[in-house]
């Protein structure tokens, strides 16, 4: 699903909502999520899963092509754990 197909989900669930509400909603929320996540905060939504930053170590890599070493810099990447209701409905239990 695309944030186009999200919005206008939530747009036919909702014919009292104008379609630019319902972007500035959902925008507001992502960019909500994408601030928290930045400051090193969790983001949790009950029912569907946890994002969280998880760090890498700075390492030594290999350049696939060339195969000659090249150092790795550290960095922060997001982490998505699904929440038991996520994982529950896409296991049918």
């Amino acid at each position: 699903m695309t944030k186009s197909e999200l919005i206008a989900k939530l747009a036919g669930k909702n014919p009292q909502l104008y379609i630019r509400d319902v972007e500035i909603i959902v925008e507001t929320i992502f960019e909500e999520m994408t601030d928290a996540l930045a400051r090193g905060d969790r983001v949790e939504l009950r029912g569907f899963g946890s994002f969280s930053v998880k760090e890498r170590e700075a390492r030594t890599g290999r350049n696939p092509r060339t195969g000659e070493t090249v150092e790795v810099e550290a960095k922060k990447l997001p982490a998505f754990k699904a929440g038991k209701a996520l994982r529950d409905k896409l296991n049918d239990e």
